[in-house]
């Protein structure tokens, strides 16, 4: 009988079939825009896309680049521990969306970069951009890895799957169609990923409903079990999810996430007009909201089935992120190919991140690091020097999945630190977007101010982790296992195993229990917050920029915020791809003359 524990089936052949046709199907892509393209290899037709793209494709990239594997599994798996607090986020997505589109859009579109990092040796110094630079590789190479392993260890453990077939084979399919396609084939093949990610979704949600007798009835037994409370007004800073910390600290994160993050920064630049790189933001949101919202309806049909009797809690599964795995493997295993198409949309998330991040990687790496030693490189060199580039991040990118299995508690502390930096970069850019008077002495310390104030509280509630009393777990039950031994029926979750990764310490220090166990979305904001008044202050001491001007077209505009293109009105972007020797800003850049917010000041452009 469903939910009442015991082993489950594993893959059928079928199943197999699905999801290997799925993996070549987004090889497929790679291949086929490799050969619709093969006569124009320029670095932009590379990075991005010809700058040609259009809203609707770029937004669905948008929605599945940070779609990974970890929140197909995860998502669920929260709206089971904790009930419907995350759907709050629907807010968040849509504040981080509006302030994405009209302020950072605009600014980075025009002038035409490739990478985002260029801004800040625009607006501050050189030092700065390398800076900023290698935190993004470093960070992004760690958390791809992460994406990659902990998907592939969760369903390995339920499917019987091979757990380093699937970790290469993921790897080699991202590095086939990154290497051959560039954007372009990231971009489409994140189009049918998602497709894939939300058919997952809804073939759970709607075999739940079938097996509970409706969506009502999975509605009800939600509703009895405490997960349909989701507005919690206090605003105490500690708890895990309150309103407060997902309304403010949750738009701060995904604002750091898709406002300054490479991956997402070169997908809305490589739209053809400003105004379809605005509508991609503004569909992305609208793609985040059915995202999240299949995503909970999933978590609660798997409470409406396991309501009492929970599989972690029975020794089922061995970690929370299994459960969805778990889930599917019982309900959908008498449908041959159904689990194998649920596999497939976990692994498609994981797809579509490791694939932005190795183009990505390759955009920053070639822009900041590469161009400024060589600068006469050929078409053709550059092409060739992004093909390996290419191979080369995504065998780093196998490896740290390689490496993430030896880590074990550090994981969790992983995912954490990629956070924790967004918070002091954003501020970074902010400090240099929003007040002229900021210098690059006063980027420098506010960032790593910022840096070192989220590091200790991020580093800190990993080893001494909140207690539930602030993270709030609603309780399970498992009176209804058939396998269930003597025991309390009614039991809160077990943290040991299903959330911490790393052990409790024996004493706890006299912060463990009130700055360690800040909200881990208040991380962002402690960082962006730090960074722009510690950076302003050293500014001001330092004496501002003095008698230097700042480019104009390095800060916000009046005209950012009211004007608001469509396509119809919008000029196509007509930036041409830099070579090596047009790192500088120059005042007849084309990207400058979009939507006539030329600089009326040319000779006053800021000089590297």
């Amino acid at each position: 009988m469903v939910g009442t524990g015991g082993s489950v089936a594993t893959f059928s052949v079928w199943d197999y079939v699905v999801f290997a046709g799925t993996i070549l199907g987004a090889a497929g892509i790679g291949l086929f825009q490799a050969i619709i393209n093969r006569k124009k290899t320029s670095s932009a037709e590379f990075l991005l896309g010809g700058r040609q793209m259009s809203a609707l494709p770029v937004a669905m990239s948008l929605t599945a680049s940070f779609m990974s594997g970890i929140t197909v599994i995860g998502t669920p798996a929260e709206a089971y521990w904790f009930g419907t607090a995350f759907w709050l986020f629907g807010f968040s997505y849509a504040i981080m969306s509006s302030i994405t589109a009209e302020i950072f859009v605009p600014l980075f579109y025009r002038m035409g970069i490739t990478s985002v990092y260029e801004y800040l040796e625009l607006r501050f110094s050189r030092s700065i951009r390398i800076i900023g630079t290698s935190v993004y590789i470093v960070q992004t190479i760690l958390y791809t890895g992460m994406v990659i392993y902990a998907p592939a260890l969760a369903l390995n453990q339920i499917t019987g799957l091979d757990l380093w077939g699937v970790l290469v084979a993921t790897g080699v399919v991202c590095i086939i169609y990154c290497t051959l396609g560039g954007l372009k084939a990231v971009i489409w093949t994140d189009v049918l990923q998602m497709v894939i990610m939300l058919a997952g979704f809804v073939a759970v949600i709607a075999r739940g409903a079938v097996l509970r007798g409706g969506l009502t009835q999975i509605w009800k037994d939600a509703g009895e079990g405490g997960r349909l409370d989701a507005f919690d007004f206090d605003p105490d800073p500690l708890k895990r999810h309150t309103f407060w910390t997902i309304i403010v600290g949750g738009s701060v994160t995904w604002l750091s996430i898709y406002a300054i993050n490479q991956s997402q920064v070169q997908r809305y630049i490589s739209c053809k007009t400003l105004g379809h790189a605005k509508m991609s933001l503004y569909f992305n949101m609208v793609g985040l909201w059915v995202t999240v919202s299949l995503a909970m309806l999933s978590g609660l049909t798997m409470y409406s089935i396991y309501r009492n009797c929970d599989p972690l809690t029975n020794s089922d599964v061995s970690n929370r992120d299994q459960l969805l795995p778990y889930l599917v493997m019982e309900i959908l295993s008498d449908y041959p190919g159904i689990p194998g198409l649920f596999v497939a949309a976990a692994y498609s998330g994981t797809l579509s991140t490791v694939s932005s991040s190795i183009n990505a990687l390759v955009a920053v790496t070639t822009e900041d690091l590469i161009f400024p030693l060589r600068k006469n490189l050929s078409e053709k060199h550059v092409s060739w020097l992004n093909m390996g580039l290419s191979v080369f991040f995504g065998g780093i990118c196998i490896g740290m999945a390689g490496v993430a299995s030896l880590m074990g508690s550090v994981l969790q502390a992983a995912l954490s630190i990629f956070g924790m930096i967004g918070g002091p970069l954003l501020g970074l850019y902010l400090l240099g977007m929003l007040f002229r008077t900021s210098n690059s002495v006063g980027g420098l310390v506010g960032m790593v101010v910022g840096l070192v104030l989220t590091l200790w509280v991020g580093i800190g509630s990993q080893i001494y982790a909140p207690t539930a009393e602030k993270t709030k777990p609603l309780p399970v039950s498992i009176v209804g296992c058939n396998s269930s031994t003597d025991q309390d029926y009614t039991t809160a979750t077990p943290w040991s195993t299903a959330v911490t990764l790393t052990s409790q310490p024996d004493v706890r220090p006299a912060l463990a229990d009130s700055w360690y166990s800040l909200s881990y979305l208040y991380f962002s904001l402690l960082g962006s917050l730090t960074t722009v008044v510690s950076g302003l202050l050293v500014s001001v001491m330092t004496g501002g920029r003095k008698q230097e001007k700042v480019n104009p077209d390095l800060l916000v505009k009046r005209s950012d915020l009211i004007c608001f293109t469509w396509c119809g009105k919008s000029q196509e972007s007509n930036v041409t791809e830099k070579t090596g020797t047009d790192l500088h800003m120059e005042a007849d850049n084309p990207a400058f003359t979009d939507c006539d917010m030329t600089s009326k000041h040319p000779e006053q452009a800021t000089k590297l």
